[in-house]
Order: structure tokens, then C-alpha cells, then sequence
């Protein structure tokens, strides 16, 4: 049987502080994914609700893998309609269906007569990816180091739209993708500051919510995966979190094959929250945050997923935020200093040169709290 789906708890404001740290009230701490799935909930109640284990979804929607025409008749019989094919079957070979269903029933109802009519199928909720960080960065403070005369790069970000007008990013080249007209977000714009750090990269930013409360649905994400995939990003920084979902794993691991490396936050539920993805699946760089002192900030994730660590410290003063989603461009622009393309294998080969370069931190040798050690900018 599945398991009952856990009641959402608003956390006070208070929740999000912790104050076993010394600097707490000189920067706004990470918001807990709870509380941004708790919002969703009571904000969006007719678009949003939760699988049988708490984790936010789009009501309504489903995702199929590998659906023959047969199969999709069947499914259409029991009251769901089908999306055109998403151009990412094209590009990493995934067959995969958008599925809506038009009789009101429950996400388990509806996903149990999916699997009943078509029960060698993958179907898959539509989940929803949040940010891995605060998002309330002001316009010009998002802590780009300046220019370093490196030679420019290809560097790719899956988050929300950026502020190609931000004085951090003045230098950069930025293709857009995803929303019919450009839109900004601030924490994809303080993420893509620290990706791209001054220099004159060519940055490839998909915007998984167009400037919508609703957004990073897991089908937009395979998708912006697949458009860095046809453009050949070599590296692809992103700083969401979220559950295990088939569709998702199997994006992640035709990148991987392909000789993409993606590197992406693991996290603001602290070390003792169970793993979260695309962090966690294999082959991904996992970046936990430290703060000024090189310790690790209180609700970092924490466990094997972790390779390495960052500063998750973005921005000065009082109006400095700090979370992994910050810790994790660092680390991909160092992987971007070192592959300039594709190639079969890139992933476990970067992995092991960074960890020549990192500086160990924690117990000697790799841990669950620091990885490897840490990458500064």
C-alpha cells in the first residue's frame, strides 16, 4: 500500500534561523523546502498538491516513458489526454508523454489506473524541483568576483530566468531558453553571477518558471537537459532539489553517457534529511556550503552524494544569503576551467582531478559533510 501522504507544517519565520550559529541575523539563511512546498500549497491549491510521500507535484499531471500508440489509446480510454511528444525524445532517446487526467482523481487513483492499463510503462508523477537557496538577492549584489582574463567558456544553468542587465553579468553572452519572452529571478541570477564570475562565458540559462509561482516541473527539467544536450554544453550547473523520479534518472543518465558533467546543490534540509536529487543520483558532483570559516552551514545536506564543498555564502552584510544553491556555480566553473566539451567518461575523470585540487576539510580523506574538501572560486 502507499504510504499516506505527511500533513504540510508552516514553519514560523523563526524556523528557517539557526541559532546555534554565531552570524545568525547578518544573513538570511536558506529557505527549508518545506516551507516553499507549504507555500505552493496554500497559494496554488488548484495546481499544486503532493504524492503519497509529501513531495510537491503538478495535480493532474503524469509522466510516461516508452507508451506505444496501443498502450496511449488504452490510456486515453481511462480519461487522460496526451501532450505532444517533448523534443527531448529526440535528443536523449527518452519516449516520454505528458498525461492529464480529466476525471478529478486522486494522484494515487490516477496513478494506479495508469499502471493498470499500461503496467509495463514507467509513469511518473510530475514533480516539482525547488531552489536549493534564498532568492531575495538585490539586483547588482550577487558576488561575482570580476573578470579574470581566463578564456571564455560554455557553461549551462537550469534555474530561473537571469537578469542579463545585472552589472555581475555585463560581460557575459547569454542564450535563453524556455519562456516565450525573457524573465528574471533572482536567485538564478545570483546563481549564473557566481557561474560565470565576470568573464566573458557564453552562458546557456533555461528558465524553468517564467516568471510563474509554478514552476520546475520535472518534464521542463529533462527538457532544458536536453536543449543543453543539442547546443553541447560541456558543464551544467543546477541548484534545484527534489525527490527520485524515473523520468529525471533517466535524463541524468543519458547526459552522463553522452559526456556531459552536471553538478548541482544537494540541499537545504540538513545533514539529517534523506538524500535529494539530481544530486544524488550517480555520476552527478554534489555540492554541500560552507560559510566564511570553512564550516559547513548547519542545513547543508549531508551523506555520499556530497563530493565536494563550496562557500554558500552569497552576497555582503546584512543583505548576504547563504544556502548549497550558491556553493554549487563555484564548483562548476571549476569543472568548466577544465572540460570544454563533451566527452565519453568526463564525469568520473573531473571528479578525480578536482579532487587533487580541493582542500580537505572535516575528517581526513572524503566524508559525508565536506566531500572531498573544498573548490574556491
Amino acid at each position: 500500500m502507499p504510504a499516506m501522504p505527511r500533513v504540510p507544517v508552516t514553519l514560523p519565520a523563526a524556523a528557517t534561523q539557526h541559532v546555534d550559529d554565531p552570524r545568525h541575523g547578518h544573513e538570511t539563511p536558506a529557505v527549508a523546502r518545506q516551507s516553499q512546498i507549504d507555500i505552493l500549497l496554500r497559494e496554488e491549491p488548484r495546481r499544486v498538491t503532493v504524492d503519497p510521500h509529501g513531495e510537491p507535484v503538478l495535480r493532474g499531471e503524469f509522466l510516461a516513458l516508452g507508451l506505444s500508440g496501443e498502450q496511449l489509446h488504452a490510456v486515453q480510454a481511462q480519461g487522460f489526454t496526451a501532450d505532444s511528444q517533448a523534443s527531448a525524445d529526440a535528443t536523449l532517446g527518452l519516449d516520454m508523454v505528458v498525461l492529464h487526467d480529466t476525471r478529478g482523481r486522486s494522484e494515487i487513483e490516477a496513478l494506479q489506473a495508469l499502471q493498470q492499463v499500461a503496467p509495463k510503462v514507467t509513469f511518473a508523477y510530475q514533480h516539482l524541483y525547488l531552489s536549493a537557496g534564498g532568492d531575495n538577492l538585490r539586483q547588482g549584489d550577487a558576488s561575482a568576483t570580476g573578470p579574470s582574463g581566463a578564456t571564455p567558456r560554455r557553461v549551462g544553468l537550469i534555474d530561473g530566468g537571469v537578469n542579463a542587465a545585472d552589472p555581475a553579468l555585463a560581460r557575459a553572452r547569454i542564450e535563453q531558453h524556455g519562456c516565450m519572452t525573457a524573465t528574471v529571478s533572482r536567485h538564478g541570477t545570483a546563481v549564473a553571477a557566481r557561474l560565470v564570475d565576470g568573464d566573458p562565458d557564453t552562458l546557456y540559462a533555461a528558465d524553468l518558471w517564467c516568471a510563474d509561482k509554478v514552476g520546475g516541473a520535472t518534464s521542463s527539467l529533462v527538457e532544458a537537459l536536453a536543449w543543453m544536450a543539442r547546443e553541447r554544453v560541456p558543464v551544467i550547473n543546477i541548484s534545484l532539489v527534489g525527490p527520485d523520479n524515473p523520468v529525471l534518472a533517466r535524463a541524468v543518465q543519458a547526459m552522463i553517457a553522452r559526456g556531459h558533467v552536471l553538478v548541482s546543490a544537494v540541499g537545504n534540509d540538513g545533514p539529517a534529511a534523506p538524500p535529494l536529487f539530481p544530486a544524488a543520483y550517480p555520476g552527478v558532483i554534489g555540492v554541500s556550503g560552507v560559510d566564511e570559516h570553512d564550516r559547513v552551514l548547519p542545513e547543508s545536506g549531508s551523506g555520499d552524494q556530497v563530493a565536494f564543498c563550496a562557500s554558500g555564502v552569497a552576497g555582503r552584510g546584512s543583505d548576504a544569503l547563504r544556502g548549497t544553491s550558491f556553493a554549487a556555480p563555484i564548483v562548476a566553473r571549476r569543472v568548466a576551467q577544465l572540460l570544454d566539451a563533451p566527452r565519453q567518461g568526463a564525469a568520473a575523470q573531473i571528479v578525480q582531478r578536482l579532487a587533487t585540487m580541493a582542500r580537505d576539510l572535516g575528517p581526513p580523506g572524503r566524508d559525508t559533510r565536506y566531500g572531498y574538501g573544498l573548490l574556491s572560486p
